[in-house]
């Protein structure tokens, strides 16, 4: 058995939420626990956690050894490549050899970490990026920490990444897709979606 390999996690938690009348995604909850719970608990091995987004209220806060740290983009709600640069540049100390990438509103997300883990697992220098339904989706992914910085550096160098594109800031990353389970990405971005993917609705 391939030995796990170690990994940070950034979860993109700080979103308008416009489709959702600006209910915060992270706060929905699925089977009695809050979507950011349920990442957080997917993410439970990562060395260190990093939310971008709102601080929740006590009882949503999610719990587990190493608390995650919560940051925010400057300014809030510049764009997921702001948030991804926010969370990977915060704290302080080594980094493990990868570093997850996920938005908060995936509620399958513990099914696309195994699945991530498990290939990073057999070696390889490579990014990987989920592919659900033919599509790959680089806020579901697991990038090697040293080409994600190095990724950022650029763009810093040359400026801010503010409402940067995502695909723009990962521009010169390497990476392969990975194959997941389809349904495994499938978000919520509307209460529409809320329903399909059994979310409470309020």
């Amino acid at each position: 058995m391939p030995d796990a390999p170690r990994f940070d996690a950034i979860v993109l938690a700080g979103g308008r939420s416009t489709r959702l009348g600006g209910v915060p995604k992270a706060g929905l909850v699925l089977d009695g626990a809050t979507l950011l719970q349920r990442t957080c608990a997917a993410l439970a091995d990562a060395e260190r956690l990093t939310i971008v987004g709102p601080e929740p209220d006590g009882g949503a806060r999610p719990s587990g050894e190493g608390p995650p740290s919560f940051v925010r983009e400057h300014p809030p709600f510049a764009g997921p490549a702001a948030a991804v640069v926010a969370g990977f540049r915060a704290g302080t100390g080594g980094r493990a050899p990868w570093c997850a990438v996920v938005a908060c509103d995936m509620p399958r997300v513990a099914v696309l970490i195994r699945v991530l883990l498990a290939e990073a697992a057999l070696g390889g220098t490579t990014s990987l990026v989920a592919v659900d339904g033919g599509r790959e989706q680089p806020l579901a992914a697991l990038y090697r920490s040293d080409a994600l910085g190095g990724a950022i550096d650029e763009v810093l160098a040359r400026g801010s990444a503010d409402n940067l594109s995502i695909r723009s800031l990962l521009a010169s990353v390497r990476s392969r897709p990975v194959p997941v389970p389809p349904g495994t990405t499938h978000d919520v971005d509307t209460w529409s979606d809320a329903r399909a993917l059994g979310v409470d609705v309020p």
